[in-house]
């Protein structure tokens, strides 16, 4: 009987895998759940969750709850909660309709005027928290209140207000257009396809680029084939999305407000000074004031950022219903909530990213989505998305100390 001898190198190899891979479970969470479903729901609706015009509805609704869950995720790293989105979102959106249907403005006004509110709304909520020290719970809980009470006010006469204008109505139901260049099998849409492999590109490129600068400072990093596993499996996931999003109508104006907010708002917390402090504020906000940052000033930034966001979720969800309701808004900030926990988003403050969160949405509207397919009660619905989000809480309550 033979034993295997173990050098140190190959054991402090092993050993620092392991400890990369416990720090990020939390990441892994939310692909192996997402993964998970996907499969699940394929089989139990015979095909159908995975069909073009699924995926795109799917991607379509998603969209303004994803908006929402990269605000809430900044506003988590600083170490609050934004309970007043949901219902400020609604308002906008009634207010963009009445504009719109009653006083006759274009859409290229109502636009800029509507995301301009809500920048101000964000920062009006935030005052109370950044000057006296309020906690975000109650600052926006009663800022939620407000916001509710003034939607009930706008639509007190009118009820539901049908938008008529098509351009608006776009913007959550249309699609881009195609370059019509090749003739695919199927009359598949070319942009779609080019888009997919230009974002493989970007994504292989931007990992090598991030990979290797790791290893400039002696970073714990994944080995060469789990590196190369990954890119496979992520360029696998994209190109999928892509080819199946060609098979229906492209991609959706909606799905490209999303990546339009995801790439800006990526861009700001990993490649600027001002992402570096809002980490550091959420982190630890008393050495980030002694070290010069103003933690006032960083809290007004993301709670205006967040009003900004809220103000757009507002107006996709308007034109995707082509109407304002009285009910707009109910439950959105739990959505974004949710989606920022299970995209691995700390309640501790500090941890967290933008796309994580965008997963975490796409999680749980593809939950909601299979168990529409499924036919299964809205009761059992909200304890199964209950479920996914306490589990997502309890896996980084686990892996805090490792962080």
């Amino acid at each position: 009987m033979t034993e295997e001898r173990i050098t140190p190198g190959k054991s402090k190899k092993s050993s620092a895998l392991l400890e990369l891979l416990r720090k990020n479970i939390s990441q892994y969470f939310m692909f192996i759940a997402l993964i998970g479903i996907m499969v699940i729901f394929t089989i139990t609706t015979k095909g159908v969750f995975i069909s073009s015009r699924n995926i795109s509805n799917l991607l379509n609704q998603m969209g303004y709850i994803a908006v929402l869950a990269v605000g809430m995720t900044l506003v988590i790293i600083i170490r609050h909660i934004d309970l007043s989105v949901g219902y400020l979102a609604g308002f906008l959106g009634a207010f963009s309709a009445i504009a719109l249907t009653f006083w006759g403005w274009p859409v290229y006004a109502v636009l800029p005027v509507v995301l301009i509110l809500g920048v101000i709304s964000g920062l009006l909520t935030s005052t109370p928290i950044a000057k006296l020290g309020v906690p975000a719970f109650v600052s926006t809980m009663a800022a939620g209140l407000i916001f509710r009470g003034a939607l009930l006010l706008v639509t007190m006469g009118t009820g539901t207000i049908i938008i008529r204008d098509r351009l608006y109505n776009a913007i959550g139901n249309g699609f881009i257009p195609d370059l019509k260049l090749f003739v695919l099998p199927g009359n598949r849409h070319f942009l779609t396809l080019l888009i997919g492999l230009i974002f493989i590109i970007l994504y292989i490129v931007n990992a090598v680029k991030s990979r290797n600068k790791k290893l400039s400072y002696k970073f714990d990093v994944l080995s060469p084939p789990l590196f190369v596993m990954q890119l496979v499996l992520v360029s696998v996931i994209i190109g999928y999305i892509a080819w199946t999003l060609s098979g229906y109508n492209g991609i959706s104006w909606s799905l490209v407000i999303v990546l339009l907010v995801v790439g800006i708002f990526q861009f700001i917390t990993t490649k600027t000074p001002l992402g570096r402090h809002i980490y550091a504020v959420g982190g630890n906000p008393e050495a980030a004031e002694l070290s010069g940052i103003s933690v006032s000033k960083i809290t007004y930034i993301v709670f205006g950022a967040m009003g900004l966001l809220s103000a757009l979720s507002g107006i996709m969800y308007a034109s995707r219903l082509h109407s304002a309701t009285t009910t707009a808004g109910l439950g959105f900030e739990t959505d974004a909530i949710a989606a920022a926990f299970v995209g691995g988003v700390s309640a501790a403050g500090g941890v967290g990213t933008i796309t994580g969160s965008i997963v975490g949405a796409l999680v749980m509207m593809s939950l909601t989505s299979g168990m529409n397919l499924m036919g299964i009660d809205i009761s059992l619905q909200y304890i199964v998305r209950g479920a996914v989000l306490v589990l997502a809480v309890v896996v980084d309550r686990a892996t805090r100390k490792n962080r």
